[in-house]
């Protein structure tokens, strides 16, 4: 890839029209590796995920291959706080790829098997792909319907904001 290249630095959300699949690309000034850490270190997660508005704390995480994971948001404080617990397992972690479960606890059925793929695109570049697959049309749209997008583009800014800061080696 060029110095010309125009890159995705907001959230491209495009939804599969053949299948039930969610499929998100974001570029990032950062390496490949940057990124891997950002979503296997649960210090670096809990940072970055969600909204703005939220904040996370790890429950469990253990980010290798057969392992599993789950945190929850917190908005708020004390007694008025409203909490959204998800879950799920890691089904492979390796470097340049992470497949994981992924379920929010206020709907135990509704369960996404996500891929996030890491690419190098050259001068200091690197592209995150993320497909989630869920198990009907409908789902789908109530993801989508959720507001999911700001969620996804408020936690990706902080990330960027950690990365130019650098602390994320």
């Amino acid at each position: 890839m060029n110095a010309a290249t125009t890159h995705v630095t907001t959230a491209s959300i495009e939804a599969d029209p053949e299948v039930p699949v969610l499929r998100i690309t974001r570029d990032f000034r950062a390496t490949p590796e940057q990124l891997f850490r950002a979503h296997t270190d649960p210090d670096l997660y809990a940072r970055w995920i969600g909204p703005k508005d939220l904040s996370t704390r790890i429950d469990h995480w253990e980010a290798r291959t057969g392992g599993s994971w789950r945190f929850t948001n917190i908005r708020g404080e004390g007694a008025d706080a409203e909490e959204f617990r998800f879950h799920g397992c890691f089904h492979e972690v390796r470097a340049d790829r992470i497949v994981q479960t992924f379920t929010w606890e206020g709907y135990p059925d509704g369960v996404s098997l996500d891929t996030v793929t890491f690419e190098d695109l050259g001068d200091g570049w690197s592209r995150l792909v993320v497909s989630s697959l869920v198990d009907s049309f409908e789902a789908r749209e109530q993801m989508l319907a959720s507001g999911m997008d700001v969620g996804i583009n408020d936690g990706y800014a902080t990330l960027d904001s950690m990365l130019d800061a650098g602390e994320v080696t």
